[in-house]
């Protein structure tokens, strides 16, 4: 009788788990739906060009998304380039250096930038980091604002100013994974290393040898944030649908635009074009984390790939 009950709470337990995970499902599959369901005219009105033209124009009724998707992922490849570094060696540091009495205030601060509220980033980006920005770009010679790079206005509303934020945004949130990633490596790894003569450089390497699939996820968990962080880079980003490579010019991404006209939509075709940049925006993210999660998979498969080999290893030296 006690094996009959426990296995029906056993399968009543499962499914109320499983269904759990099915809402998840659903969620996403709904959200995807739905973003479809409202691009459709201006999916039928323009089709593929949507995604490839340059021209935004609500009063002409002309809506091309291509300098929107350019702004999104020029500020956050370039943040990321800033910040994993720099959240990587604070990961390292307070999980492998730091002295006992400074980790937990670290711990506090970096929990605590990830808690601020993007429009407290804003109103920093505007007060502190534009004014820096425009002292910096007055400091470039004209030799090197001939390159492609640093042209433009010294105004210092731009695209180097939502990268600086984002970059500081996504810091918090990667180093704190990339911190819990490198603590669940077992102590016996570095045990090991240090029992064999390592220097604590080479225990570190190993360390994050070990890890390197944590953190890899670490850093596409800080893109995503980036791709879809809005107030913040609206208020610093200048808001220019305009396509460059430039620094110093100002842009647009698709969170910024969305969040800018949506309220203001002149017409249902405007308010489609917007929805279809959230749809554009929504595939972004779920390819990058298509793409990270093959990336993961791949690195754990390898990984394990190495074990029988190194175990056959031994026993032949043996």
């Amino acid at each position: 009788m006690n094996r009959k009950s426990n296995s029906v709470s056993d399968v009543l337990f499962s499914g109320a788990t499983g269904s759990f995970a099915l809402v998840l499902v659903l969620l996403v599959a709904g959200i995807g739906v739905i973003l479809c369901y409202q691009s459709l005219p201006t999916i039928r009105e323009f089709g593929l060009n949507f995604w490839r033209t340059q021209m935004w124009d609500p009063v002409l009724g002309e809506f091309g998304a291509l300098p929107f998707i350019w702004g999104t992922l020029y500020s956050s490849i370039l943040a990321l380039l800033i910040a994993t570094p720099i959240s990587i060696g604070v990961a390292i540091f307070i999980s492998e250096l730091c002295p006992r009495s400074l980790k937990h205030p670290l711990v506090f601060l970096t929990e605590l930038l990830a808690a601020i509220p993007s429009i407290v980033y804003g109103l920093w980006g505007i007060f502190v980091l534009i004014p820096a920005v425009r002292m910096l770009e007055g400091w470039f010679p004209e030799w090197l604002r001939a390159f492609p790079l640093f042209t433009g206005p010294r105004v210092g509303v731009g695209m180097l100013s939502a990268v600086l934020v984002l970059a500081v945004m996504v810091i918090p949130f990667t180093s704190s994974v990339a911190r819990e990633v490198l603590k669940a490596v077992p102590m016996a790894q570095r045990e090991t290393a240090y029992a064999l003569g390592a220097t604590r450089w080479e225990v570190t390497k190993a360390v994050l040898h070990y890890a390197r699939v944590g953190i890899v996820g670490a850093v596409m968990l800080g893109l995503g944030r980036a791709f879809g962080e809005t107030m913040a880079v609206t208020m610093v980003i200048g808001s220019n649908p305009k396509m460059s490579w430039s620094l110093f010019e100002s842009q647009h991404t698709m969170a910024a635009v969305i969040a800018n006209e949506f309220t203001e939509a002149a017409n249902d075709l405007h308010i489609s074009a917007l929805v279809e940049i959230g749809l554009v925006l929504f595939i972004l993210t779920f390819i990058v984390n298509a793409a990270s999660r093959l990336l993961i998979w791949g690195m754990t498969y390898q990984r394990k790939q190495t074990v029988p080999v190194a175990v056959k290893s031994v026993e032949a030296t043996s």
